[in-house]
């Protein structure tokens, strides 16, 4: 959170001045540093990336969303920049603009080949070709999931966020997060069962 506040120049004009304010207190933080979007962005673009592509299905998808959230981030850095955790924000920008695109007819859908199909053209000499399979049957389980629950595991298991984290990236609480994933788990071990019978 920041304020304006007004700084006084010797020639008496007021400059506005943002500062990040103390959550508890309300009062303008002195100390708090600014983090620089370079850095953020050099630190933070692959696990961006790969949040967006176990959200998307699709790397080229993924990269576009995530330069699409840069670019934004880009024009409000000032404030932005003086979080304490930026990095957050950019995942809950990620987020929401995965949402915005799914609602636009513009975006192609992925369709992941079934187990059938990779399984054919796969080498039984090769242990990659099993990863394979076994990726794709849960990419497919987690696409059936609803959003949140399906952002929730990703943040949790691809990313290691905990779930203070997550909860700051989907705006929420982190009791709601812990009920998200407890649900999505127990859907992804029903299907399990269905499919081992």
């Amino acid at each position: 959170m920041s304020v304006w506040t007004q700084t006084a120049r010797p020639d008496s004009a007021a400059v506005p001045v943002v500062r990040p304010l103390h959550a508890a207190t309300g009062s303008v933080a002195s100390g708090t540093p600014e983090h620089h979007l370079d850095e953020v962005v050099r630190a933070h673009l692959p696990g961006l990336l790969r949040y967006a592509t176990v959200l998307t299905g699709d790397g080229h998808t993924a990269a576009d969303l995530v330069q699409e959230v840069l670019l934004r981030a880009h024009v409000r850095w000032t404030r932005i920049g003086l979080m304490e955790r930026p990095d957050l924000y950019l995942r809950r920008m990620v987020t929401n603009e995965h949402r915005s695109w799914r609602r636009r007819w513009h975006v192609r859908t992925v369709h992941p080949s079934s187990d059938d199909v990779l399984a054919a053209h796969a080498d039984p000499a090769h242990d990659h070709a099993h990863r394979v399979v076994e990726d794709d049957a849960l990419w497919r389980r987690l696409s059936e999931l609803p959003p949140r629950q399906r952002t929730v595991l990703v943040l949790r298991y691809y990313e290691g966020l905990a779930d203070p984290e997550i909860a700051q990236v989907l705006g929420t609480s982190a009791a709601t997060v812990r009920s998200h994933a407890s649900r999505a788990l127990a859907t992804l071990r029903v299907a399990d069962l269905t499919t081992e019978s």
